[in-house]
């Protein structure tokens, strides 16, 4: 495989918040590669100069030194790989940044939520793009600490899958495997599309409210709104001609989303099951914590615009109505803009556009 990693091979992680600062540490720690990683945040690069990438964990805390630069002039070019890990209003910039210091034959990896292969691909080309769909959750307490706030895997692909073998897909699976089991998928589309659907939920739900996956999915109402949001994002992705992967190997988003029956109240007992399914998730990442809510406490962008705001522009364009995912964004915005107070009171408002919600 030409784009084995050896000696020698160099990987650049650009952002160094919870998910690339964890990422960036691991695969230093792993040294399969040498890893250089980018942070234009000064508080976070000298805490990483100065002490290390810090991981903390309950069973065990460690500090990885790592090499981290706050500007690309001082990286020595070419890197093999370039992994994105800005938030997602930031990928495109950082892809034409860093595109001098990608080598001839090197991939561009991009781990953010939604669906920013495509905006990616349009800088860098189709060919060179490679999506990570992470199943974990990390957040970043502060500068330079970094914590694993749910356990799960990656998996890799392309929107447009190559003709016959990849070399460089099944490389990068084995330079990822530090993070967690990795996996390449031949419907990366749909898996990208199953987790675009769960972002929706959990993140932009997890934001409003205020609270921990956990702790929102057992209110009643709030699991209503969820099956909404994923029922909107489901129908745009089916008349889009995407077929959709089961999230984790076992979680549905075709069942999960709401038949017209189930929205009238008629399927009390197929509803009870799905609301058991909610409640399961919510139990297994109970610790989950919005990474958008954590970018507005740090008065940085929501990222809904390319989450539940996806969705709104592809269904006008479709013709599919989206009015819960369109309310949820307006909402974001104004809790970003200062105008609003983080709380349950959301998924009152939120029900007001959602019949079966009230119920």
């Amino acid at each position: 495989m030409r784009y084995l990693m050896a000696m020698g091979e160099r990987v650049l992680v650009v952002g160094c918040g919870a998910i690339g600062g964890t990422i960036a540490a691991l695969l230093t720690e792993h040294g399969a590669a040498e890893v250089v990683a980018l942070s234009s945040n000064a508080a976070i690069a000298e805490a990483v100069r100065e002490r290390g990438f810090r991981l903390r964990g309950r069973e065990e805390s460690r500090s990885i030194k790592g090499h981290i630069v706050s500007e690309l002039s001082d990286a020595k070019a070419p890197f093999r790989t370039i992994i994105l890990a800005t938030q997602p209003a930031q990928v495109e910039a950082a892809a034409r940044e860093a595109l001098p210091f990608l080598d001839a034959e090197g991939q561009v990896v991009v781990v953010q939520n939604g669906l920013p292969e495509e905006r990616v691909a349009e800088v860098v080309g189709p060919g060179r793009v490679v999506g990570a769909i992470l199943a974990f959750g990390a957040s970043m307490p502060e500068p330079g600490v970094y914590e694993r706030t749910s356990a799960g895997g990656i998996t890799l692909g392309r929107m447009e899958p190559r003709t016959g073998p990849d070399p460089d897909l099944a490389a990068l699976s084995m330079l990822f495997e530090c993070l967690g089991p990795t996996e390449i998928a031949d419907n990366f589309r749909g898996a990208r599309w199953s987790k675009l659907a769960i972002n929706c939920m959990i993140s932009t739900l997890g934001t409003l409210a205020g609270l921990r996956l956990g702790e929102y999915i057992r209110s009643t109402r709030g699991r209503y709104l969820a099956f909404e949001i994923i029922t909107e994002t489901v129908e745009v992705a089916r008349a889009s001609g995407v077929t959709l992967e089961k999230v984790s190997g076992t979680l549905d988003l075709e069942w999960l989303a709401l038949t017209d029956a189930e929205r009238r109240g008629e399927r009390p007992a197929s509803m009870a099951a799905k609301h058991a399914m909610l409640l399961a998730v919510g139990a297994r990442y109970r610790r989950l914590r919005s990474s958008m809510l954590a970018a507005i406490e740090r008065g940085r962008e929501p990222a809904v615009d390319f989450l539940n705001g996806e969705v709104v522009t592809r269904g006008e364009a479709l013709g599919i109505p989206t009015p819960v995912n369109a309310r949820a964004v307006e909402m974001v915005h104004d809790l970003a803009a200062g105008r609003r107070e983080t709380g349950m009171h959301f998924v009152e408002e939120l029900a007001r556009v959602s019949p079966r919600a009230r119920l």
